[in-house]
């Protein structure tokens, strides 16, 4: 959610606002539909407004609850900095600025320099992906149909494709049919990496990281060394949520003061 939050208009708590009116806010966007959970965040602002009221930003909490469930996943923790202030705007056709599952290498570069990220935030920040869990839609193109002279992509391990044409038949209803993008979907680690080597990366983007030397030996070192993936990811993400925006502190963190 914070990744989300920060890509869009940097780190000021958008993603959180609800659709008003005409608007249709970021949360709605089809790229944000599998966020959920954001309860937890109200429930945390509730009880900081109680002891500081008007101190605390939405988009702080924001990033100190992404630093929380690393560390109760098992991962590092760090000092975020705070200070960040919340944003009035929030839109769903913006989400199309989230870098997409489809991405290549040099769009996924592209992305992330536009944010002052580098190849290698790009490569420490994708295994996030470690915690996280893809709708069949955001991988269909690669398991059945890919192209007229290989119905799956040459960059996924067959067998795993067709594990997941099992998960994710054609004509497919349950909404939220899909995948783990790790083999241990809820502890921090670098099983990641390690899946984008054997070609078991759900996404194109995933495997992408494959197809460009720089980023090719940092997915080699953190498949190797869960120590270099944590101390990358750790620098990486209080970079990414350094991206500002935002111009208030709102009382609550689905509406503008």
């Amino acid at each position: 959610m914070h990744f989300h939050d920060c890509f869009i208009r940097g780190c000021d708590a958008s993603v959180l606002l609800n659709s008003v009116g005409n608007n249709k806010a970021e949360k709605d966007g089809p790229a944000n539909l599998s966020l959920h959970s954001f309860f937890v965040i109200d429930d945390a602002k509730k009880e900081l407004e109680s002891y500081c009221p008007g101190v605390v930003s939405c988009a702080d909490i924001l990033a100190m609850a992404a630093r929380d469930a690393v560390v109760l996943s098992g991962g590092p923790t760090w000092d975020v900095p705070k200070g960040r202030k919340d944003g009035r705007t929030s839109k769903a056709s913006e989400t199309i600025q989230l870098p997409s599952p489809a991405f290549n290498i040099s769009q996924l570069q592209q992305s992330f320099s536009q944010r002052g990220l580098s190849l290698d935030d790009l490569v420490a920040l994708s295994g996030a992906h470690t915690l996280g869990f893809a709708h069949c839609s955001s991988f269909e193109g690669r398991i059945r149909n890919f192209s007229p002279a290989s119905n799956v992509d040459p960059a996924m391990n067959p067998s795993f494709a067709g594990s997941l044409r099992n998960m994710c038949p054609v004509n497919n209803k349950a909404k939220n049919a899909g995948a783990n993008m790790d083999t241990s979907p809820t502890t921090f680690d670098n099983n990641y990496y390690r899946l984008i080597l054997q070609k078991k990366g759900l996404f194109s983007a995933d495997q992408a990281l494959l197809n460009f030397p720089k980023t090719k030996n940092l997915v080699n070192e953190f498949a190797s060394s869960k120590e270099a993936f944590t101390r990358a990811f750790v620098n990486s993400m209080i970079k990414m949520s350094s991206i500002t925006g935002g111009q208030e502190i709102r009382k609550n963190c689905r509406a503008v003061n």
